[in-house]
């Protein structure tokens, strides 16, 4: 006996949530792609292939990484939140993907909150200020006295305009009440270059970037960016020591498209933070200069809604643009 046409739509809606939720318990059933938006040899790739690889044993299916790589993680950004939402293309999503681009640019292709449902942070990573070796400072508290003895003399590298280190910069002049000048370049390794040169004064940037011309003495280290001391250079003070309230650091985590069933991120969560808890992955981790992470969804979620507000407020009193 047929039913009426009357509950035909609930009938059928009750299949697809009994499909769906087949689907989501034998998952995953096929390889997975984990979309990074950074070239191959960057941060992002190297975190996302000791990832993949610690997954694909976890979850008995192969994950690959898709390097997706332009417009400063916007590009791999707008792919994974076009993919299905099935639990087999996921994001290894940045700081600058989920806090700096939105507040940057008014036309991004894709939306932090509304395209993607957050799996679970993996790793976050206090950076290093250094000087050019013949500035005449040894301290956080002199490279301020310096600058606000010469104001608008001194320069500060970074990797572009918008980056993590332009930011980093542009809190330094907000919260110590000095004009640091920033100079954007196309890439952290020229920015590292000018700095040695003399050409710019400092950088902000990464401790594994920085750590053979700071062991060489071509440049001097003074502080680390993070709420505490980074365990790669435990013997520097953080900068916040010296500038209360200072603090920006980069993070990562996976993502998935909008509308991945919740059985899946759970799957993946259980799968990454018992990944992230394992010994040879976290000394891994700790090689590329960061620190393992691993927590709930909701935590991921509730931290990059705090870190947008933060470095968005920090663009808007800056001034600082990117143009479309």
């Amino acid at each position: 006996m047929k039913p009426p046409r009357s509950v035909w739509p609930f009938v059928l809606s009750s299949l697809l949530l009994c499909a769906a939720t087949a689907g989501a318990q034998g998952y995953p059933v096929k390889p997975m792609r984990l979309i990074v938006a950074d070239a191959a040899g960057g941060a992002p790739d190297q975190l996302g292939r000791i990832l993949s690889q610690k997954l694909s044993e976890l979850l008995g299916q192969q994950m690959v990484v898709d390097n997706r790589p332009g417009a400063s993680g916007a590009l791999g950004a707008d792919i994974a939140a076009r993919s299905p939402a099935d639990g087999y293309s996921l994001l290894l999503t940045t700081t600058a993907i989920y806090a700096i681009l939105p507040s940057l640019k008014k036309n991004l292709a894709y939306d932090p909150v509304r395209d993607f449902a957050p799996v679970s942070r993996i790793a976050t990573a206090s950076n290093v200020l250094v000087v050019n070796a013949s500035l005449p400072v040894r301290t956080v508290a002199e490279l301020v006295e310096l600058a606000k003895s010469r104001p608008g003399s001194l320069n500060y590298a970074s990797a572009g305009v918008g980056s993590p280190a332009h930011l980093a910069g542009e809190m330094l002049n907000l919260l110590a009440g000095i004009k640091l000048v920033h100079v954007p370049y196309k890439g952290a390794a020229p920015a590292l270059l000018d700095v040695i040169a003399g050409n710019a004064q400092l950088i902000i940037t990464s401790p594994i970037a920085a750590g053979g011309h700071i062991q060489t003495g071509r440049v001097r280290a003074l502080a680390t960016t993070g709420s505490g001391r980074n365990p790669a250079l435990p013997e520097l003070p953080t900068i916040a020591e010296t500038v209360p309230g200072y603090e920006i650091s980069q993070s990562w985590g996976v993502v998935a498209p909008a509308g991945t069933p919740a059985m899946i991120v759970k799957r993946l969560n259980d799968a990454i933070v018992q990944a992230m808890q394992q010994s040879e992955v976290k000394a891994q981790v700790l090689k590329t200069g960061a620190v393992p992470a691993g927590d709930s969804a909701a935590a991921f979620e509730a931290f990059m809604v705090t870190e947008r507000a933060r470095l968005g407020e920090v663009i808007a009193k800056s001034g600082i643009v990117l143009e479309d």
